[in-house]
């Protein structure tokens, strides 16, 4: 091999099979993939190589995409009380919180989450950023120099976000717009705490045509069944040609719907090409205060809907704060949460669990996930042997790549016989 090499992958395991394979990184991307024979590697490879990794026969794969966070908000439990645990209560903390929000304060929380969230694995995220009176650009500002500082490790995609509401208050559709003029990604609404659900949907559509950016919306978060925005967000998806271009979270109104009324609203989400997140530790947490005894779980079972053809991601949505109490940004975890509540079991379930948090997702944030000759060199060493038992185990990631350098490593845990 004449090129100068980058990086060398050497004993890794990919695809779910046993098969060792080489990997030869050449100007940030996978130049060649061999599988692993002593023939493989010579001295010349082996001296002129700038990085040589051995994976040690574990699983290498693409590493995970958030598709839902909150950098912003996360890491204020010392600022917010708990003491319903409710939706409502959980705003109303908030709101109060972030009018003493400032750029720095808001980098170095976002930052904290960040880096939890690249020593797990994750290569990617779409993060929220409330733009409001009560935040102005502050938020979305430090949440720019978050996404600069970390861009050797992961790509951030900035959505801003209206949390309070839209109608009610004009001015923060002004900050929407100059958020999207300087360096916002997508625009993203909140209809269920709008006086106006319909019209809120309609202007952050709008906003989205005029700046030619994708949308997600943040969806019926309760467990009513009746009087769901997916119609809406429906109609207005196919009447603007979004196809493709649009997404929304939570939607916990569907786990407690009749299977028929499921179904309908399932064939709207696919007919119109809308991805859904399913955001376990918040849906969870938040919902089914009102019942003593069997607590519904209050989270949607994306498998269902991914056999409807619909694009299905898992997130984390929101780390250490009033929404979500606890957290570490492993997507693994969240995975394995989920599919624990889901009560899947076999392994084309769990197959199926691993591409949302990953192909899915990516997929989502229009980020490659490829790993293949010609792709560019970002990838995770797992400890384990293949992608189903990852997600089972919640196994460790033990090292990232990023256009070939290493950005992380986790020493592997090891046992002391006496």
């Amino acid at each position: 091999m004449s090129k100068k090499i980058d990086l060398i992958i050497t004993n890794a395991v990919i695809n779910d099979t046993e098969e060792l394979v080489n990997f030869y990184v050449v100007s940030g991307k996978i130049d060649t993939i061999k599988i692993a024979t002593e023939t493989n590697l010579n001295n010349s490879e082996l001296e002129e190589a700038n990085q040589i990794y051995d994976a040690g026969g574990n699983f290498l794969c693409s590493g995970f995409y958030e598709s839902h966070i909150h950098l912003d908000k996360a890491c204020i439990l010392d600022r917010c009380k708990i003491e319903e645990g409710t939706l409502e209560e959980a705003v109303e903390e908030t709101g109060k919180a972030k009018k003493e929000f400032t750029e720095e304060d808001v980098f170095t929380r976002a930052s904290r989450v960040v880096e939890m969230a690249i020593k797990k694995g994750t290569m990617g995220l779409r993060t929220f950023v409330e733009t409001d009176p009560k935040t102005e650009l502050r938020s979305f500002e430090a949440i720019k120099k978050v996404r600069e500082h970390y861009a050797f490790a992961i790509d951030i995609e900035i959505c801003a976000f209206a949390q309070e509401g839209l109608t009610q208050e004009m001015e923060t559709h002004d900050l929407l717009k100059k958020a999207l003029q300087n360096g916002a990604d997508l625009v993203g609404g909140c209809p269920y705490k709008d006086e106006d659900p319909g019209k809120h949907i309609e202007m952050i559509f709008d906003l989205a045509e005029e700046f030619d950016v994708n949308v997600d919306f943040h969806l019926d978060f309760d467990l009513d069944p009746d009087n769901s925005s997916i119609p809406k967000i429906a109609e207005e998806t196919e009447k603007r040609a979004y196809q493709g271009r649009a997404s929304i979270g939570h939607v916990t109104k569907l786990s407690a719907m009749p299977k028929e009324q499921r179904e309908k609203m399932a064939m709207l989400l696919s007919n119109a090409n809308i991805a859904l997140t399913v955001l376990p530790a918040t849906d969870i947490f938040l919902n089914g205060r009102d019942h003593d005894v069997l607590i519904p779980r209050g989270m949607v079972n994306a498998n269902q809907l991914a056999e409807n053809g619909i694009t299905t991601t898992i997130s984390s949505n929101n780390i250490l704060n009033a929404f979500t109490p606890y957290g570490d940004a492993s997507l693994l975890r969240m995975a394995n949460m989920y599919a624990n509540i889901a009560q899947l079991s076999k392994d084309k379930e769990i197959a199926e669990v691993y591409k949302m948090i990953t192909t899915n997702a990516a997929r989502l944030l229009s980020m490659q996930s490829d790993i293949n000759e010609g792709a560019p060199a970002n990838f995770v060493i797992l400890e384990t042997k293949n992608a189903i038992d990852a997600i089972r185990t919640i196994a460790q990631p033990l090292a990232g790549f990023k256009n070939g350098k290493q950005t992380f490593s986790n020493e592997k845990a090891e046992i002391y016989f006496k």
